[in-house]
């Protein structure tokens, strides 16, 4: 309804509209509160990294990879996090595995860090694989500390790259 008072709005609707407006910046604060806490509480589960961990965790991947080439299993099972030790069960299972579904981590011929980053409170520690026919891929090292302070592996996925090897 309209006003006959040069074209202005009645006051019930003028009155209806301070409400749907209180009611948006009502809402607009709520969610503005919902995901502020959102973010601190991701912010709070965010580990601090320093270099050193970065370091840390770089000399694990390398030591691990060293032992799938050697082909000592123990010892590049004991870089895997308690969980993903008891998933495999054994040294043996686990090399199994890794010769199936991650033979570029053994054959490759040049590797190199790339940056690591924390993505949802996840670290992950990507490494450039080339291998012999020059294929690229990246292996995507998801990775935990623990209650002693040392590095653990807790997975890896590995995908192509978009660079290509010359």
């Amino acid at each position: 309804m309209r006003s006959l008072r040069a074209g202005r709005p009645s006051m019930s609707t003028r009155a209806s509209r301070r409400k749907r407006l209180r009611w948006l910046a009502a809402m607009s604060l709520g969610l503005a509160a919902f995901f502020l806490l959102d973010t601190s509480a991701a912010l709070a589960a965010t580990p601090q990294m320093r270099a050193s961990d970065w370091k840390s965790i770089k000399q694990v991947i390398g030591a691990q990879r060293a032992a799938f080439i050697a082909g000592d299993g123990d010892k590049a099972f004991g870089y895997a996090t308690p969980a993903l030790r008891a998933q495999f069960g054994d040294a043996d299972t686990f090399m199994a595995m890794v010769h199936l579904g991650y033979p570029a981590l053994i054959t490759a011929r040049y590797t190199e860090f790339l940056e690591g980053a924390v993505i949802d409170g996840l670290i992950i520690q990507p490494l450039r694989l080339i291998d012999a026919d020059n294929s690229v891929r990246v292996a995507l090292y998801t990775m935990e500390k623990q209650k002693n302070g040392a590095w653990r592996i807790s997975g890896c996925r590995i995908g192509p790259s978009t660079v290509q090897s010359a």
